[in-house]
Order: structure tokens, then sequence, then C-alpha cells
């Protein structure tokens, strides 16, 4: 069953002042994500995979196309501010950047406690406290080194997983994980891809990767989609796409793994 179904989405951006200009950032793409599938969205800078990723979330409106998630269409089926809630809630990101996720003026748990407003239910302050310290340790954090920090006295790693512990307390059946391990060290990048993947056998969460990174998208992705100048270029399984590429951008990309990863269990 598809949780997600993408028709002909496109994205023209008006550009200048005196002079304006159309540019096409995303044009006429079409995919499918079904439940418990993780694709990678990959492509080079510009390519038009952050754009297409902003339109599944609904904070830009695409110029044309269709995006239906859960049957409904998000942008004509959504018009209550409790509907919305429940996309919100249900289809959630994990952004390229930790430190802009977070107020510095905040404590990092602010953010976890914001999630409560997107729950039907309520619960009272030493229930929702229960609940963050239970999603903190399911990440790998003890609440007593993350609780009552403030950004600036974490590191990006830890950032990048309270917004996964975000997600654990959300539960949402999809999320997008927009370049999730760019700005974070080497040997915490395999530790968030682990997290994620455990979201998805736990709760049965549906992950899109947007990456520029091909080599990563091999050996996390049940399928790649490669995108260019913003279409979608070659849409395959993992070795098909990587071991036997069909498009030229697609041979170009792969050309330019030095290696291939190591399996996420050797990491």
């Amino acid at each position: 069953m598809s949780r997600l179904v993408v028709k002909n989405l496109s994205k023209v951006f008006s550009i200048g002042f005196l002079a304006r200009r159309n540019v096409e950032a995303v044009k006429n793409i079409s995919f499918e994500v079904k439940e418990k599938e993780i694709i990678s969205l990959v492509g080079e800078s510009g390519s038009g995979k952050s754009t297409t990723a902003k339109m599944l979330l609904r904070l830009i409106h695409p110029t044309s196309g269709k995006i239906v998630f859960e049957g409904k269409d998000i942008w004509n089926d959504i018009k209550t501010n409790q509907e919305l809630k429940e996309f919100r809630r249900s289809l959630h990101a994990v952004f390229q950047d930790p430190f802009a996720s977070f107020n510095p003026f905040y404590p990092v748990e602010r953010t976890m406690w914001q999630a409560f407003r997107l729950m039907d239910k309520e619960y009272s302050k030493n229930e929702a406290l229960e609940f963050i310290k239970d999603s903190l340790v399911k990440v790998g954090l003890d609440p007593k080194d993350i609780l009552g920090k403030y950004p600036h006295q974490i590191s990006g790693g830890q950032k990048q997983r309270i917004m996964i512990a975000r997600c654990w307390l959300l539960k949402p059946k999809f999320i997008i994980a927009d370049e999730p391990t760019s700005m974070i060290d080497a040997s915490s990048r395999g530790g968030i891809i682990k997290l994620l993947l455990k979201l998805r056998e736990e709760q049965g969460t549906s992950i899109m990767f947007i990456t520029h990174d091909l080599g990563l998208a091999y050996y996390v992705s049940d399928r790649i989609l490669v995108m260019k100048e913003g279409r979608i270029v070659e849409d395959g399984n993992p070795d098909d796409v990587v071991l036997n590429p069909q498009h030229e951008y697609t041979k170009i990309l792969v050309g330019s793994i030095p290696k291939l990863y190591r399996k996420l269990e050797d990491i």
C-alpha cells in the first residue's frame, strides 16, 4: 500500500526585480512511497531535492501536480486546524542543520515539549516529562546530561539525536530526513542513520532521505531516485541504480564515489 503518492509535481519560481524570469526548480516528477519503505532522493546541490521536500512538508505550494498522503491531497483535502495538526504529526522532518533547529535562548528540551501541541491527548506535566525522558533514552541519550542544557552546551550529534527523539514522541508515519548527517562529525553519522532505521522497524515509519551521497543511499535504501535539474532521471533498487546505472548523470555520480561504504552494521 502506498503511503505517499506524488503525481506530476512541478515548482516554478519567479525571480528578479526589473527583469523577472521563471526558474523551474522541479519539473513534472512522479513517484510513490510504500509503508515502511526507505527511499533516497539523490542529486547535487540545486537539483531540486530540497524544494521537493518542502512541497511534501506543505512549506511551499507546488505550481502544479498533486501530493497524496494517506489517501488525502495535502493541499486540497486538509482544511481544518485539526487536520493540519494531524498531518504535521504524521509527516515529520529531520533537517540538515541541527544547530538551526534550536532557539539559543531556551533549553534544548523545549523542542520536545512543543511536540505535545501536535498530540490529540493531553498529558500532565509529569507524564509528559516521563515520555521525554524515555524518548531520550531510546536514542541513546542520558536525560540527566540533556535536560536543562542550552544548545551551545551540547554537540551537533546530540542535537540531531534530540530531533529524532522528538520523532519517537510523535510516532510519525513518514519522516523526511534532509541531509541529516552532513553537518555532524563522522563518528556520529552511523548512529544517526541506525536510529532512523530503528524507527522504521519499531514504528513502521516510511523514510525519505534527501542526500547528495549515493554511497550512503546505496546501503540504507530500498529504492533510489536520482534527481538532476529538477527531474527524476533514474528510479530503481540500489543494486540496479549503483551497480548498473542507465542514465549518464547517474554514471557520473557512481564514478565520483571513492569507495562504497561499509555496511551499517560495521559502522
